[in-house]
């Protein structure tokens, strides 16, 4: 195998990665009432077999990054992968709620492994040349839109064909794959002297897992619940302590000043909103689709594969080349504009509407703007960062999706209900609530353009020869 197809062979299970970490929040949503049934969850503590996953995920995505540039990206790629296949097998054999929980939680480790050291890996493979490594994070993008609505389909046929255990065997071959491929794959690359902060690794895994925990959780027992705010409260002082923490420590765990860098903060925040807007528009989409329109779990997933697939061929076709021609601010304030533009159409759902007229062309919107905002947001974030800090750069920008998602699916499902979305049944009151997410959703698209617009600093850029664009691989 010649260097370059390696390279390229090494890309290929990069972008695995990204697909598992994404399927993995998706494909056990269909599963979830047989879960219920057999492990005896209440309703109340279902969504923490999703949650679970979600929890571990954000907040150990810092630590993830900087064991990432301590001891070595392939390293950590490869843990992350036998702790994935680790927790995968313990979901599939759980027999009780506390087992299965605890199971994904170890799968959400995993996963915050596998990620900042897949994005670092990824620069070591191309960052040296700027057009391949656009063309890499396409690739690597379009891996999560995949991952997202294979999910919904594997989900599906596996709980009605095989058992819902399934959904989590599925990990232990693909994972034991790419740990046989790692080694000879993966770039070596290098580790670095130092020491690890332990301290402020657990009181930002602490404060993170916290934030997210009480986003996600507010829906549920109320924002004004004085149990929300006591685990928010907690959480910005856990954070307040690690940033107090980082400040005094010589080899601290995430070097403050690397915010100094042009850009990093602008697309981390870029980063943020784009999940914020993204994930609520995906998850109310679906419920539209159901519970509005009467589909079931199968064709729901199907019917937002058109979005998936122009989310595809925009990131690994369109977006290198407009990134190429026009610079990566611009992408990024253009896509997040779409995105505004796509929500603020979907906003215009009716209680007997249909799937070509009301979803179906918005949806498509909405789709080319995130395949336009994601890869020049992401890109700009990562290479802003030293190449030796590339790993803790990821876990930032990971980090920063993953919140943002948290966040505004949290506070849509808020909007949502008090739009009318808790009356089930009820379809005009269900999509007035879907509706009021998606306005909400819009506004949140919209701030981020404006805010990419304002922070961003522009690329500057080489004439370039656009048929050279787009490498081949």
């Amino acid at each position: 195998m010649s260097s370059g197809s390696k390279r390229w062979w090494a890309l290929g299970l990069i972008a695995l990665a990204q697909f598992m970490v994404i399927m993995d929040t998706s494909i056990i949503g269909v599963a979830l009432p047989r879960i219920q049934a057999d492990l005896g969850f209440s309703p109340e503590s279902l969504s923490w077999v999703f949650n679970a996953y979600v929890v571990a995920f954000g907040g150990l995505l810092l630590l993830g990054g900087r064991l990432s540039d301590l001891f070595g990206a392939k390293r950590m790629f490869a843990a992350g992968w036998g702790v994935l296949l680790i927790g995968s097998a313990a979901a599939g054999l759980a027999g009780s709620v506390t087992v299965e929980l605890a199971a994904r939680a170890v799968q959400g480790a995993g996963a915050a492994l596998i990620a900042p050291s897949a994005l670092t890996l990824l620069m070591m493979l191309f960052g040296a040349e700027p057009r391949e490594l656009t063309r890499a994070l396409a690739l690597y993008g379009a891996a999560a839109p995949a991952g997202g609505t294979a999910g919904v389909f594997l989900g599906g046929v596996i709980t009605e064909y095989l058992s819902w255990p399934w959904v989590f065997y599925i990990n232990i071959p693909i994972a034991a794959l790419a740990l046989l491929a790692t080694p000879a794959l993966m770039p070596a690359g290098g580790t670095r002297r130092g020491s690890l902060d332990v301290l402020g690794a657990l009181t930002v895994t602490i404060g993170l897992g916290a934030a997210v925990y009480g986003i996600v959780r507010a829906p549920e027992v109320g924002w004004a619940s004085g149990q929300t705010w006591l685990v928010l409260a907690g959480a910005v002082v856990a954070l307040a302590a690690f940033v107090a923490i980082q400040a005094a420590r010589r080899e601290p765990l995430m070097r403050l000043s690397i915010f100094r860098a042009p850009n990093l903060a602008a697309a981390n925040v870029a980063q943020l909103l784009l999940g914020a807007a993204w994930i609520p528009m995906w998850f109310f989409l679906n419920l539209y689709l159901q519970q509005v329109l009467g589909y079931s779990a199968f064709p729901s997933g199907a019917a937002l594969l058109p979005m998936t697939i122009l989310i595809m061929i925009g990131m690994i076709a369109l977006a290198p080349r407009a990134i190429a021609r026009f610079g990566p601010k611009p992408m990024v304030v253009t896509g997040l504009a779409v995105l505004a533009v796509g929500l603020g159409w979907l906003a215009l759902v009716r209680p007997d509407g249909s799937f070509t007229v009301d979803v179906l062309p918005a949806s498509l919107v909405a789709a080319l703007g995130m395949s336009l905002a994601f890869i020049p947001s992401l890109g700009t974030a990562i290479s802003s960062a030293r190449p030796e800090e590339g790993g803790l750069a990821s876990g930032i920008v990971n980090t920063g999706y993953q919140v943002g998602s948290a966040l505004g699916l949290a506070a849509m499902t808020a909007v949502a209900s008090a739009a009318g979305a808790d009356r089930l049944g009820d379809l005009p009151a269900l999509t007035d609530g879907y509706s009021a997410a998606f306005v909400g959703a819009g506004i949140i698209a919209a701030a981020g353009a404006l805010t990419a617009g304002l922070t961003l600093r522009a690329a500057k850029r080489q004439p370039v020869n656009e048929a050279e664009t787009v490498p081949a691989a």
